[in-house]
């Protein structure tokens, strides 16, 4: 599938890893609708911070993909959907499960339903590597028995069943892409890497940090955005659950470590008990197997860590003013 010309919509398009998938689909010549969710204050999220050029060529939608009705009237006439609207913090997932299955899985159930009924030739449904919970063995492969060791994993395993169940159920041409840690320009301090930086660039001589321990497979946005392409190209990819990682793994030590001698600064590192996980729900190791997206598409990683964590630390040094390093960013 050539993606130029088709008329596309992306849920969750301004979020971190949807707003650079929303200008990704722009160069490609595509015509994007770029849902974000509903507010008061009529805030784009990310998208807001997009060049006036690049804005002005995407059709911005207001809306909630828990509800049905209104998820209809966007994907109808739609050819491709894009959908990555989730609620995706681990931590706030303890102190409020319920919305996460309302989000997560119901909404992913409305987005699905509206495809259906609108014969959309394509959707890329986003899950997380967080499914699989702690490797049983690694690399992790496709095949990998998921464990929801948090709230929000185990809405994202009952979206990802609710999307396979459409795929055999109705034959509806689904690709689930199941990334692994996702980081780069734009992300919030609810991650590790932006939390580490913009704390050492704020000047700060301890690091606040949960288990450092844990080991994760770390991909460059850019390379992230690219793989959601390659997979809703190829018509290879319906029914299937797709892996995007580098093939490569890091504790959050050696991360962290990495990141202070790139930063060039002297900082401590300190254990905060606020920010570690319950015992039996911390993913103590993810590292993903890519065979298979490399099977079905042409994608392979074209980031380094050094290189992208060098880019993140550049944008995150001019735009820290979306950083409030005194708070804990559940």
């Amino acid at each position: 599938m050539n993606l130029k010309g088709k008329k596309v919509l992306i849920t969750g398009s301004e979020g971190f890893i949807g707003s650079h998938l929303t200008e990704r689909l722009l160069e490609l010549g595509a015509d994007v609708t770029a849902l974000v969710q509903y507010n008061s204050f009529n805030s784009w999220g990310w998208i807001d911070t997009l060049d006036e050029n690049i804005k002005n060529n995407i059709n911005v939608v207001t809306g909630d993909v828990r509800e049905y009705d209104g998820m209809k009237r966007m994907i109808k006439g739609q050819e491709v959907v894009f959908h990555l609207a989730a609620l995706i913090a681990i931590p706030y997932s303890y102190q409020s499960p319920m919305s996460y299955i309302r989000t997560n899985i119901e909404g992913t159930a409305n987005v699905l339903e509206a495809c259906r009924e609108y014969d959309v030739q394509k959707i890329v449904h986003t899950s997380t590597s967080e499914t699989y919970g702690t490797a049983l063995y690694v690399p992790i492969d496709e095949n990998h028995p998921m464990q929801g060791q948090s709230p929000y994993s185990a809405s994202k395993i009952g979206a990802d069943k609710i999307a396979e169940s459409y795929y055999r159920s109705f034959n509806t041409p689904i690709a689930t892409i199941r990334p692994f840690n996702t980081y780069g320009p734009r992300q919030s301090a609810r991650a590790v890497i932006p939390t580490v930086i913009s704390q050492i660039l704020a000047g700060k001589t301890e690091l606040k940090l949960g288990s450092l321990t844990p080991t994760r497979d770390f991909n460059y946005v850019k390379d992230t955005v690219e793989a959601f392409i390659k997979i809703a190209e190829s018509d290879k990819t319906i029914g299937e659950v797709i892996n995007a990682g580098s093939n490569h793994e890091i504790s959050i030590g050696d991360l962290v470590n990495k990141i202070i001698k790139l930063s060039k600064r002297n900082v401590r590192i300190v254990c905060d008990n606020d920010r570690l996980r319950p015992e039996k729900s911390e993913v103590n190791r993810l590292w993903a197997d890519n065979n298979k997206i490399k099977q079905l598409t042409t994608w392979e990683p074209q980031y380094s860590l050094d290189e992208g964590l060098n880019a993140t630390i550049a944008w995150i040094e001019k735009n820290m003013k979306y950083f409030k390093t005194d708070v804990y960013n559940v």
